[in-house]
């Protein structure tokens, strides 16, 4: 197993939640998860560390073991945080191995630690593990569905409402970014996330 900056013990940690993660997703034994586990590029990222920006191609995609990451856009000079990623969350931006420059940013929120996967390696480690292709696609259909669902609810509801909703969904989130992070992605100024919360607090 590869690994940057991360003391013996912690790393541990982190491959216990990897196979706790795999154990969800696909019947694997013990023996391949410690097989796949060994075969992995995992990497620590510091709080505030700007993964990729926009014009980078996307040569890697990522899954969040700890911590929290962000994808925005810088439009007139202000940041738009398009969304969240924590863990258990695979992240893998448009134009992933497509040799297409990025239009999106990605930034560590906090600091995080995170599997890196490659067209490469997704293409070694299926062609070594073919159980993983069957993980992999219902990743990707999460992935999908997530956004999916995402784009619905902000087309449909009301800043109020979507706050409200991520409140119910994403509890922890609320507690770990920043507010004008939040806002943005709610699609407000942070005056008026604390003029919703204030009123939803009265209610």
């Amino acid at each position: 197993m590869r690994y940057n900056s991360i003391e013996n013990g912690i790393m541990d940690g982190m491959n216990s939640d990897f196979e706790r993660f795999l154990s969800k997703h696909s019947p694997f034994t013990k023996e391949q998860i410690s097989e796949i586990a060994e075969s992995l590029d995992i990497r620590e990222y510091k709080k505030k560390t700007v993964i990729l920006r926009a014009g980078d191609l996307v040569t890697e995609c990522y899954l969040i073991l700890k911590g929290c990451l962000r994808s925005y856009v810088i439009k007139d000079g202000l940041e738009k945080t398009i969304e969240f990623y924590m863990e258990e969350q695979s992240v893998a931006l448009p134009g992933y191995g497509k040799q297409i420059p990025s239009e999106l940013f990605l930034e560590c929120v906090e600091d995080t630690v995170a599997v890196i996967g490659t067209p490469e390696i997704e293409a070694k480690m299926s062609n070594e593990f073919p159980e993983l292709i069957s993980a992999s696609l219902k990743m990707t259909e999460d992935v999908i569905d997530n956004y999916q669902s995402t784009i619905v609810d902000y087309k449909m509801d009301s800043a109020e409402e979507r706050y409200i909703r991520l409140t119910k969904e994403r509890p922890g989130l609320i507690q770990r970014v920043p507010q004008y992070q939040l806002a943005s992605y709610l699609g407000v100024q942070p005056e008026s996330l604390s003029r919703i919360r204030r009123r939803i607090s009265k209610k």
